[in-house]
C-alpha cells in the first residue's frame, strides 16, 4: 500500500512511478474464479468496470470481505457487488461466509422465480410466506409507484429473491457449528446492476454512494442507502417492541447501541445484521432494506464501502477522490490510501478500522487521450475538497432527520422523477464514536450505561 501514497497533498497527484507500482501490485492480486451459472467471480483486483481494495486495520484480523460477480445469475452484463463488515469474535468468518453464500443463493432464487414464470401476485405471495419478515422490518407497504411495468417486475423479482436469499443465509449460519455466530455477525451492502437499473440491498452500517456528473462536469454524491443504526426512530421502535433495549454509554453518549433485555451486553451499534443470534429475538433482524434506481447518462459509478471509509470521509470526498484517480485499476486503492490518511490525521490516538471498497463503473473506460484530459479536469486541490487535516466536515456527522427515517428509507425512484429530488442527500451517517476510546461496534458491558429513555429528545 505504501507505493500508493503520494508525497504531495493534492488528490489525484500520483506520479507515473507510483501508478506503475500500484498497478503491478494489483495485477499480482487479480484472480478470476468461476461461480454459479457461469459467472466470473472476483474477490480482489480489477477489470474494465470494477476496482476493488481492502486493508486490515489496527484492531486485529481483517473482518471485512468483498466480492464482485460478472454475468451474474447467467445473464450477460449483470453485476453483483457486495461488501461485508464482520464484528464480534468470529466476525471475519461470518463476513466471509455471507460473501460466499449470499450471491449463490440469490442467483438460485432469482433463476427459480424467473423460470417458474411467477406473476406479480405470485411474488406478493412470497412476501406473505417470509415469516412476516417485511412487517418485522417496518416495511408493510411493498407497492411501487411507477409506470414502467418491466422495471416494476424486475424490482419485485429481485427483491423477493434477496429477501429469500438473506433468510436462507442467516438460517445456515445458525446451523453452522464451525462458525460462532451467536455473538458474531456481519453487515452487508450489495448492488445488482441489470441494464440501466440498480437493485440496492442494505443490512447494517456499510454504505453505497453514487457519483453523478452535473451539467458543468462537477461531481455530486448521491447516497443510495441509510445506515441502519439504533439512532433511527423506526429501528429503535422495533427493538423496543421486541423487548430489546437502546441506550448509550456514558463514555460515548452520542452513540446508541442495542442491548439484551436484562443484561448490559453486547452493545451492538446497528439494528440489522447477519448472525448475532443472541439479539435476534430482541429486535435485530437480517431483513435487508431493498430499493431500486434507474441510471441516467449523468451517473458515473457507485462506491460500496464499509464504515472504515465513511467514518472519516464524507460522501462528496469519496466520489471526488475516486473521480480524481488517473486509472480505474487503482481507484479503490487510491480511496483506501486517503481513508487511512484521514484516520491518522483526524484520530491519531485511535486504531484504524478495517476497510473494504468496491467500485462499479457504469460506462466504458475512456480512451487514453480522453482519460488524460479527464484527469486534468478532475484535478482536486485541498481547497476544493476540504483537506483531510481540517476539522471533521459537517456533512459527515449530520444526523438523519426523523422525516427521512419515517419515510421507511425505500428510495425506489425508478423513473428519476418520483419522490425527492435526485440531488438531495439522504443524510450521511450518525455521529462518530469518540475514537480515542477504541470501542468496537460490540461494546463491553463493563462500562456504565446510560439509558436513552432519560433523554427527552429520543
Amino acid at each position: 500500500m505504501g507505493a500508493c501514497c503520494s508525497k504531495e497533498v493534492e488528490y489525484g497527484s500520483y506520479g507515473d512511478r507510483q501508478i506503475a507500482a500500484c498497478e503491478s501490485e494489483i495485477d499480482q492480486e487479480t484472480q478470476v474464479l468461476k461461480g454459479d451459472y457461469g459467472a466470473s467471480v472476483r474477490l480482489q483486483g480489477f477489470s474494465s468496470f470494477v476496482s476493488m481494495a481492502t486493508l486490515q486495520g489496527k484492531k486485529g484480523i481483517n473482518q471485512d470481505a468483498m466480492t464482485i460477480w460478472e454475468d451474474f445469475a447467467g445473464e450477460k452484463d449483470v453485476y453483483f457487488c457486495g461488501v461485508f463488515d464482520g464484528h464480534g469474535p468470529c466476525g471475519h468468518k461470518v463476513a466471509r461466509a455471507v460473501r460466499d453464500q449470499l450471491p449463490t443463493k440469490l442467483s438460485a432464487a432469482y433463476n427459480h422465480i424467473k423460470t417458474t414464470g411467477r406473476s406479480q401476485s405470485d411474488v406478493d405471495a412470497i412476501y406473505d410466506d417470509m415469516d412476516d419478515a417485511t412487517s418485522e422490518a417496518g416495511e408493510a407497504d411493498n407497492e411501487i409507484d411507477i409506470d414502467d411495468l418491466e422495471a416494476n417486475s424486475k424490482f419485485y423479482t429481485w427483491k423477493s429473491s434477496l429477501l429469500r436469499a438473506c433468510r436462507e443465509v442467516d438460517k445456515e449460519l445458525s446451523l453452522d457449528s464451525s462458525i460462532e455466530s451467536y455473538c458474531s455477525g456481519s453487515t452487508a451492502v450489495t448492488i445488482v446492476k441489470q441494464g440501466d437499473y440498480l437493485i440496492i440491498s442494505n443490512l447494517g452500517d456499510s454504505r453505497a454512494v453514487m457519483c453523478r456528473k452535473g451539467e458543468k462536469g462537477e461531481v455530486k454524491a448521491v447516497q443510495l442507502t441509510v445506515d441502519m443504526k439504533p439512532s433511527l426512530p423506526r429501528e429503535a421502535e422495533r427493538v423496543r417492541r421486541c423487548k430489546g433495549r437502546v441506550f448509550s454509554l456514558d463514555e460515548e453518549a452520542h452513540v446508541l447501541r442495542l442491548w439484551l433485555p436484562d443484561e448490559d451486553s453486547p452493545g451492538l451499534a446497528m439494528t440489522r445484521a447477519f448472525g448475532d443470534f443472541c439479539l435476534k429475538d430482541y429486535g435485530l433482524i437480517s431483513v435487508p432494506q431493498v430499493s431500486c434506481r434507474k441510471l441516467s447518462h449523468q451517473d458515473e459509478f457507485v462506491v460500496l464501502a464499509t464504515d472504515g471509509v465513511w467514518d472519516v470521509l464524507t460522501n462528496f470526498e469519496v466520489v471526488k477522490i475516486v473521480s480524481s484517480a488517473r486509472k480505474r485499476s487503482v481507484a479503490a486503492k487510491f480511496l483506501v490510501v486517503h481513508a487511512i490518511r484521514a484516520w491518522k490525521s483526524r484520530f491519531p490516538a485511535s486504531r484504524t478500522d478495517d476497510i473494504a471498497v468496491v467500485i462499479l463503473f457504469f460506462k466504458r473506460p475512456p480512451s487514453p487521450a480522453a482519460a488524460k484530459s479527464m484527469s486534468d479536469i478532475s484535478h482536486v486541490t485541498p481547497d476544493s475538497l476540504s483537506h483531510l487535516n481540517s476539522s471533521i466536515s459537517q456533512y459527515t456527522h449530520r444526523s438523519i432527520s426523523t422525516s427521512d427515517a419515517d419515510d421507511g428509507f425505500d428510495f425506489r425512484d425508478i423513473n428519476n422523477n418520483k419522490g425527492k429530488s435526485q440531488d438531495e442527500d439522504w443524510g450521511e451517517g450518525e455521529s462518530l464514536v469518540d475514537m480515542t476510546l477504541n470501542f468496537p461496534r460490540y461494546s463491553s458491558a463493563r462500562f456504565r450505561a446510560r439509558s436513552s429513555s432519560k433523554d427527552a429528545d429520543f
